[in-house]
């Protein structure tokens, strides 16, 4: 499945819309404007919540959790390395994700039990941010966008210091 993710150029707080590849909106995401730390709610679009984004403050490395109805579902964080971008979305049980990918060409990959199972690119020139995501079938489509998106904070929060 192919999805598009777009940041609103004007908002209060983060928000993102993501289509699909008919250009059909599937997701949205709102983030909360003022507050400790980033909370994005993942929304379909009729409005119902189907995860919650929030950032761990106090922690070495940059930490995000994912809940799914008021219950902690993973943890996106971000791994020392010297020359790529890292992270794990680590989900309970034998499902992580490994994700990586250059932080100048905007591209990821994410890995499930040594199999690459999507790929992020970043659209580079253009106004606002905009990504584009291809997820095999079959993987957790919801799990891999909120990662999208942590991964996108993390980067906007490091690029402006």
């Amino acid at each position: 499945m192919l999805f598009k993710i777009q940041e609103k150029f004007w908002s209060f707080g983060h928000q993102f819309t993501i289509t699909d590849d008919q250009d059909t909106p599937r997701y949205l995401v709102k983030g909360k404007a003022f507050s400790w730390g980033d909370k994005l709610s993942f929304c379909n679009t009729d409005g119902k919540e189907l995860a919650f984004i929030s950032q761990k403050l106090m922690s070495l490395r940059a930490k995000y959790e994912i809940y799914v109805q008021d219950q902690l579902f993973a943890e996106v964080v971000k791994e020392h390395s010297w020359f790529k971008q890292k992270f794990l979305l680590d989900v309970p049980g034998p499902n992580d994700y490994e994700i990586e990918g250059s932080f100048w060409m905007h591209e990821f990959e994410f890995t499930r039990h040594g199999k690459t199972v999507a790929r992020v690119q970043k659209k580079v020139w253009d106004w606002r941010d905009s990504y584009g995501v291809e997820i095999d079938d079959g993987e957790d489509e919801v799990a891999i966008l909120c990662a999208c998106i942590v991964i996108d904070q993390v980067l906007h929060n490091e690029s402006n210091g």
